[in-house]
């Protein structure tokens, strides 16, 4: 196959000198070499290049305008219904927070004791397995609940949006599974507290991130959100309420919990550690250029420094890579308001509804070399919010433009559920082949290595970089670190716990925005083997093509189905497979996996 023109350009920039920052502002002014550069940035845009095809041309269908033109939905109905619910949440945490934290855990208590009664409703040899009643396409992440279109029991936990008590003593907020980041951080930052993990998105709820995975730019000091939860109220499949911690008798379920969707019990209320915040976040953007792996190893640099020195390590780290040779890496300290206040401080308060795009305003980096400035705090958590990360973009092609921002700009974003809501099923198996969400969970040494590989299968751009630890726990769970990576001494590697990091891949492939030919199937397939070979994860909100063996190479299944056997889940909650596989389940499916006797594929050998 010939060199695509990005090719071209990693070829070029191999032949220079090593990935480094380029110069701040002040001596950009001095040094001439921006101007070669600021050409070759007009040369590559920000998203995956438009260049001359390489791939047969795709012929348009019918549903291509539909994708080209929803923005008309969007604008006419998505947005205002949004607006509408989300003011609507608002009053709702309002009125919660309004409440004494007595009568909140007893309106608690009252509503776990319905979960219980609904429960013991259920007749295992008419009904189906049990899930939650909320709606299939009310849910932040690419895939559709798919599961629920089968026979099925559902238990309603909509009243679970409270939250319940913050203990400043022991420094843990006890909430309910519907809390989501924007409530919590509404709640507890102007008490200068937070959670040791606050997922950017406000809409990502406590449950989703607990059953499920989240992640934040303290990820590589706290681990993944899961991490940080000390204790958690389950439900379990026989009515019983249990309270299980890492060190009582339900350590096994607290272990288990975490990546099982669910399917072990019913989550009603979790204790999650806060530490104290100040009110802004100083943070320092420093632009790179290179080859994919210099600018992975940049960005390993900027946040776990070689010599092991703690100083060095920032409160909060991303990067972001713009095109296969140019990054932007932000680190961030928390700072006091006085520390921001000080003459010759910039402050940018990026939540403003007219304020440009978090990741286009990163990306002046390249213009104007290293710069600092002071955000505040919870703004700052929130970055993404407003732009969905980049996927405004697609959504609405014209919604980071100046006019739109100011007219506009307040009622973003839309609610990821109503997107889903409204797009159809020919919009959304389109956006299954046409378009690529993944987050890949991959060690930190190996992070070039999935540059290169993404870049060949999807030459998606910006690709967003997160950095986590991976604990080492006392059992083996369904993510877990390599085995032996202590004795390696790996950069941001510990005896305790691996670094890994985040790579978010979200985005229509460079092929789809050129108009080629894409098999996104076979893209996903290729990627999800990469990530088995490589002991990497992939989160299951994603759009997923893993066989259930596929599955249980990619997650360790011992732990989780023990816990299955113990608590009697088996039979009245689908296993994490079921519930994550790709498609509309049958009623054969339920019943099969309702007499299924374990016998768990990960055991299996080819």
């Amino acid at each position: 196959m010939s060199p695509t023109r990005l090719d071209m350009v990693v070829a070029a920039e191999q032949s220079r000198p090593l990935a480094g920052p380029l110069p701040s502002s002040t001596e950009a002014s001095r040094r001439p070499f921006l101007a070669p550069f600021s050409s070759l940035l007009h040369q590559v845009p920000s998203m995956s290049d438009l260049q001359a095809p390489l791939r047969p041309k795709r012929k348009k269908v019918f549903v291509d305008y539909l994708v080209q033109f929803r923005w008309i939905v969007v604008i006419f109905v998505v947005l205002p219904v949004s607006c509408f619910i989300y003011f609507k949440l608002f009053l709702g945490d309002v009125k919660s927070a309004m409440k004494s934290e007595k009568r909140r855990q007893k309106e608690h208590e009252e509503n776990v004791k319905k979960v219980v009664n609904r429960l013991k409703q259920r007749d295992p040899k008419k009904d189906g397995l049990v899930c939650t009643a909320r709606k299939p396409y009310i849910a932040v992440g690419m895939r559709n609940v798919d599961y629920k279109r089968a026979r099925h029991f559902e238990v309603d936990l909509s009243a679970f949006r409270n939250i319940i008590e913050v203990d400043k003593e022991r420094m843990v907020a006890k909430v309910e599974p519907l809390v989501n980041m924007g409530q919590i951080t509404r709640y507890t930052v102007p008490m200068n507290l937070a959670l040791a993990v606050v997922a950017e998105l406000d809409d990502l709820t406590v449950g989703g991130l607990i059953n499920g995975y989240g992640i934040e730019g303290s990820s590589h000091i706290y681990g993944l959100f899961s991490d940080t939860v000390v204790a958690m109220e389950v439900v379990l499949a026989d009515g019983r309420v249990v309270r299980c911690t890492k060190d009582n008798e339900y350590s096994d379920l607290f272990y288990g919990i975490p990546w099982s969707q669910g399917t072990l019990g019913l989550l009603v209320s979790a204790e999650i550690k806060l530490i104290p915040i100040k009110e802004y976040m100083r943070l320092t953007y420093t632009p790179y250029r290179g080859t994919l792996k210099e600018l992975a190893q940049a960005y390993a640099d900027s946040f776990a420094p070689r010599d092991g020195d703690p100083s060095k390590v920032p409160d909060f780290v991303e990067g972001m890579i713009y095109t296969p040779t140019e990054a932007v890496h932000m680190t961030g300290r928390y700072a006091s308001k006085e520390e921001a206040k000080k003459k010759g401080s910039v402050i940018n308060s990026v939540g403003w509804w007219f304020k440009p795009w978090f990741y286009q305003h990163a990306q002046t980096a390249f213009k104007r070399g290293e710069f600092v400035e002071y955000i505040p705090t919870r703004e700052y958590y929130h970055r993404h919010t407003r732009c969905l990360y980049w996927e405004g973009k697609l959504i609405l092609p014209f919604g980071d433009q100046w006019w739109f921002r100011w007219l506009l700009g307040w009622m973003m974003p839309p609610k990821v559920s109503l997107l889903k809501a409204t797009q159809g099923e020919s919009i959304r198996n389109y956006y299954h082949e046409m378009h690529v969400i993944q987050d890949l969970l991959v060690p930190l040494y190996k992070v070039g290595d999935a540059l290169e590989f993404c870049h060949r299968e999807m030459e998606v751009y910006p690709i967003w970089l997160c950095p986590h630890r991976l604990f080492k726990l006392p059992v083996k769970t369904m993510v877990y670190p390599e085995p032996g990576f202590e004795h390696h001494h790996r950069q941001g590697d510990t005896s305790y716990a691996q670094m890994f990091t985040d790579i978010g891949v979200y985005y229509a492939p460079g092929p789809v925005l050129r108009g080629e030919e894409f098999n996104g199937a076979e893209a996903v397939c290729n990627l999800e083997e990469w990530l088995i070979q490589n002991h990497s994860f992939q989160p299951q909100y994603a759009v997923s093509e893993l066989t259930e063996r596929n599955f249980w190479r990619m997650f360790d299944g011992s732990h989780y189905e023990q816990c299955r056997q113990k608590y009697g889940a088996v039979g009245t909650f689908m296993s994490v497979y079921y519930k994550s596989k790709k498609g509309k389940k049958t009623e054969k499916e339920v019943q099969d996996a309702e007499a299924e006797i374990l016998e768990p594929a990960y055991a299996e050998e080819a």
